[in-house]
């Protein structure tokens, strides 16, 4: 990169800074780029049913608790994700429609029909494999 006098010869800081900005925002955005198939993660999911029907979520959609739907805080609204409960090996795969859970200890909140089809109705959690698709 050239130096860059300014005033009588000084050198002037501001091109260097503003390259080093520049290449932390490149590498940032990397970072926060959607995440790839290999990107498994295991957790603690649980589900939410009639209580939010019709309910907007952060996509905008109406809520169906019959659907195949999840909330997870940080995987992009729309992205698809396979998941699998780890007690009994049955997966689903479900949209990320909404935002969430709200309890620090779990990854995941699924819609009534995404936890009846993962068999988890009954115990209300499940420890589950989340493996996001492209």
């Amino acid at each position: 990169m050239p130096t860059v006098l300014h005033r009588a010869g000084r050198f002037s800081p501001w091109p260097l800074v503003s390259a080093l900005v520049v290449a932390c925002c490149m590498q940032a955005s990397v970072a926060l780029a959607d995440p790839t198939p290999g990107d498994a993660k295991v957790g603690t999911a649980s589900w939410y049913g009639a209580e939010f029907e019709n309910r907007r979520t952060a996509s905008g959609e109406r809520f169906d608790p019959h659907g195949l739907t999840g909330a997870h805080r940080s995987l992009p609204l729309g992205s698809r994700v396979r998941v699998t409960n780890l007690l009994n090996g049955r997966s689903v795969l479900v949209t990320i429609t909404d935002r969430g859970p709200f309890h620090r200890r779990r990854e995941i909140d699924l819609s009534f029909g995404a936890a009846r089809a993962l068999g988890m109705v009954q115990r209300g959690l499940a420890r589950v494999l989340i493996e996001p698709l492209s």
